[in-house]
């Protein structure tokens, strides 16, 4: 739980409220900028002259796929802070009463770019950093699943929305830019891509038509204007919106200024629209990891609304729930874990899934990091596997989806012993930018072809590495299993 000092500090935040320093609280490391939130333009919808990144022309209108409780799923992430502490701003405190407050929602690890890629792959692989790495295309992610259709066979439509970043498909590690908050002080590192799931699956940024499925704010507003939001959406605010860089202050007033006009607009949310409002991880690692989640959106049952719900969910759960939704096959990892990856409870009652009852004290400690073996540790590095259980059924009902490209036998059974290759003085071989320019892609002439270095990375069985302890080895399973 936060500090006393961090509740009483935040209990009577008034209805517009300025970033300034928590003292005596895990808060006050990054709250003491004293920027003072800005609208970057004047509505949510309207295009700004803030961003670099100029519209790049609306999506294309595809058919909607019906699903079973909802037909577009919009999750919107804010940053690094506990739940008592967001709960008590003016923002959740409004929004909580327009929908259902998830209460026993959690992050699966420190620091923030290990769960957005958790939020996707259902692992995050080991990682305990927010350094440059990306996914190899072969690894399956929820974008492989919404393309499959799975039961349907009919692709589902999917975009992430990145605020600042400069062009559809940007691959790079940040992004700096006009500062629009102080005007006159040095240029911002507004946009990060390690908050950004569809930019480090290389099955999205190494191809040139999925890549436009990695779009800018200002395509968010036009997006929204045409009509054409797709049916998975992700967004991602900038470094300073989403109170990385400031606090629950300015993220409070931004989701004020952009979520809640655009729960009135039709175009963003109807009654097959469910909104997802959370946060990547807490703020206090000693704590369980425990993040402020709310349900939206007129897809949520009217007779949940302003009440809560303490079923167990995690990051896990949100990929599970699309899967049971549509009917889609499954990744083989954290979304097949029962207890990590129960379905949003209403869903599950739509749809006959029966979710595992999690008491308090029998929930995994998901703060934990650096300690798990995987392709993304340097100091526990052991390549990347195909998935341990082949036969896994879902929560859509479906099998695991492997890709041909994928060396099946390939298991965690026969990988070598994970090696420090830090001690080894060796790097990482995801760590690399695999070097896609996605700089001159556009809409209206969307190919199927790959970008300019031919086809996406995956990866191959590797010659065998040097063995460390056998009591490393007992390690992996935590890493590809939650």
């Amino acid at each position: 739980m936060p500090s006393a000092y961090s509740l009483l500090a935040l209990a009577a935040l008034p209805a517009v409220v300025v970033s300034a320093p928590f003292s005596n609280s895990p808060l006050s490391k990054r709250a003491s900028s004293n920027q003072i939130f800005s609208p970057p333009s004047s509505s949510p919808t309207s295009a700004s002259a803030n961003y670099v990144g100029a519209n790049n022309a609306t999506l294309p209108k595809t058919s909607v796929v019906s699903g079973k409780s909802f037909d577009r799923i919009v999750q919107i992430w804010l940053e690094n802070t506990d739940a008592a502490v967001a709960s008590t701003t003016p923002a959740f405190q409004k929004l909580a009463a327009q929908g259902l407050t998830l209460s026993s929602y959690y992050a699966v690890t420190h620091p923030s770019e290990p769960n957005y890629i958790a939020s996707v792959a259902g692992d995050f692989f080991g990682l305990s950093d927010d350094a440059f790495y990306h996914v190899p295309e072969n690894i399956t992610t929820v974008f492989d699943l919404l393309d499959d259709g799975g039961k349907a066979a009919k692709p589902i439509s999917y975009a992430c929305y990145q605020e600042n970043m400069p062009y559809d498909g940007y691959t790079g590690f940040n992004y700096t830019s006009k500062n629009y908050i102080t005007p006159g002080a040095k240029d911002y590192a507004y946009y990060q891509r390690k908050h950004n799931p569809c930019a480090i699956m290389d099955y999205v940024s190494g191809d040139k038509t999925r890549a436009l499925r990695n779009r800018n704010f200002n395509d968010f507003a036009a997006d929204v204007n045409a009509g054409v939001l797709p049916q998975w959406v992700f967004i991602t605010p900038n470094m300073v919106n989403d109170g990385h860089d400031t606090g629950p202050a300015f993220f409070s007033n931004w989701t004020d200024y952009f979520l809640t006009p655009l729960l009135t607009n039709k175009n963003f949310n109807d009654d097959k629209t469910l909104v997802l409002l959370t946060f990547d991880e807490n703020d206090s690692y000693n704590d369980p990891n425990q993040i402020m989640t709310i349900a939206l959106g007129g897809a949520l049952p009217k007779n949940l609304v302003s009440k809560a719900d303490d079923t167990y969910l995690t990051h896990y759960s949100a990929i599970s729930t699309v899967e049971a939704n549509w009917e889609l096959k499954n990744l083989g990892r954290g979304d097949v874990n029962k207890t990590m990856s129960n379905v949003f409870p209403w869903v599950a009652q739509t749809v006959g899934y029966t979710n595992v009852q999690v008491a308090e004290e029998d929930r995994p400690m998901t703060n934990l990091t650096g300690l798990f073996a995987g392709p993304f540790s340097s100091t526990r590095y052991q390549p990347f596997t195909a998935p341990t259980d082949q036969n896994a059924k879902g929560a859509g009902g479906q099998g695991v989806l492997l890709k041909p490209s994928l060396n099946k036998s390939y298991t965690l059974a026969s990988a070598p012993a994970p090696v420090n290759l830090t001690a080894n003085h060796q790097t990482n071989p995801y760590s690399s930018d695999p070097g896609f320019d996605n700089s001159k892609l556009s809409v209206s002439s969307q190919t199927s072809t790959s970008s300019s270095k031919s086809g996406a990375a995956s990866f191959t069985k590797p010659s065998a590495l040097s063995a460390i302890s056998a009591t490393a080895l007992l390690a992996i399973g935590a890493s590809l299993l939650l």
